[in-house]
């Protein structure tokens, strides 16, 4: 790595994890003044009021990040970072309609979409489609990542691995941008957990997982763009992505009303199992590191293995989404067995 881009990085990374550790203190209070106070319902995985927007500093850390980093690919970062979070703080404060906030979250997908492809030579009609798929990826994650912040630590432990994943691939694809951009959300994450892992006192909130899963789904588009293969750049969203698709697929086919709260993901079921949150957490995280790991091995251009690895990924998304049930099983056999 050339020795500015290294500064860069670690000023990047510095600074966005200092400003998280700082200002996290500070929002909880102002945010209980406020009443953004998530109370515990049935569907809910906590039994204690908590502050919710803690991901408001965690934006604000990246933003510093951005500005740091300069260039114009950190224009697209910002964007993403002020839209969404924006959007999220609205929702955490006063809540939107379905409908207003699919929109709303379109729109700001889309403009970080022309963002993101506007630098591309090809044909008007191609990057035409391009920015279609962006900003459907961009919308679609950000609402799988806001599905999948549900038990405390796992959504900051995603985005740590996610992020330091897209840090090790910009330094392996030598993207001087990706580099300090995906350290900078592993700090923010990192910076953040010990207010939300374990007993937590404030919740990212819509803020911040808006916030993250924009940024983080847009990086993964930015690295595909740049020639990263597609199984290193999504490798590390899988398990969110795969998770929220298989959840809403067998509640549209069990006739639940999709846009319901509800507690049907893998992840809460494995709470339902009698499994604790830091369990939960620290597995789904270990979960997204391997599949990580498994994506980087297309970066290697041999098709054999990186067939071998596909196929190993998939087979571990496979086991995932099937684990409730196995452990229902195993938990009816040990029932029947103390029987």
């Amino acid at each position: 790595m050339p020795m500015s881009e290294g500064l860069t990085t670690v000023l990047a990374v510095t600074a966005c994890g200092a400003v998280v550790a700082a200002t996290e203190a500070m929002a909880i209070p102002l945010l209980r003044r406020a009443a953004v106070v998530d109370v515990p319902g049935h569907r809910s995985s906590h039994a204690v009021p908590t502050p919710r927007g803690g991901g408001i500093p965690v934006a604000a850390g990246l933003l510093v990040a951005a500005g740091l980093i300069g260039g114009l690919d950190a224009v697209f970062f910002a964007l993403a970072v002020v839209a969404f979070g924006m959007l999220g703080t609205a929702e955490d404060v006063r809540g939107l309609t379905v409908p207003g906030r699919l929109a709303l979250q379109a729109y700001g997908a889309l403009l970080v979409a022309v963002l993101l492809v506007s630098g591309l030579a090809a044909p008007a009609p191609v990057l035409g489609l391009l920015v279609l798929l962006c900003t459907a990826w961009i919308t679609g994650f950000v609402n799988a990542f806001n599905f999948m912040d549900g038990v405390n630590g796992i959504s900051g432990a995603h985005a740590l691995v996610a992020g330091a994943v897209y840090a090790a691939l910009g330094w392996w694809m030598h993207d001087w941008f990706l580099v300090p951009a995906g350290a900078a959300v592993a700090a923010g994450a990192l910076a953040f957990l010990p207010w939300n892992a374990g007993q937590a006192r404030v919740f990212l909130g819509d803020a911040g997982s808006y916030a993250l899963g924009a940024v983080l789904a847009t990086l993964a588009a930015y690295a595909v763009l740049q020639g990263v293969p597609v199984e290193a750049a999504a490798g590390p969203l899988v398990l969110y992505a795969a998770d929220t698709a298989w959840t809403l697929l067998r509640r549209i086919r069990a006739g639940e009303r999709w846009s319901e709260p509800h507690r049907s993901h893998v992840y809460q079921r494995w709470c339902d199992a009698g499994w604790s949150h830091q369990r939960v957490a620290a597995t789904a995280a270990s979960v997204s590191a391997l599949l990580g790991l498994l994506g980087a091995v297309s970066l290697t251009g041999q098709p054999a293995l990186r067939a071998a690895a596909d196929l190993a990924g998939t087979s571990v998304v496979l086991a995932y989404l099937r684990s409730p049930e196995l452990l229902a099983s195993r938990a009816a056999r040990a029932g029947e067995a103390a029987a």
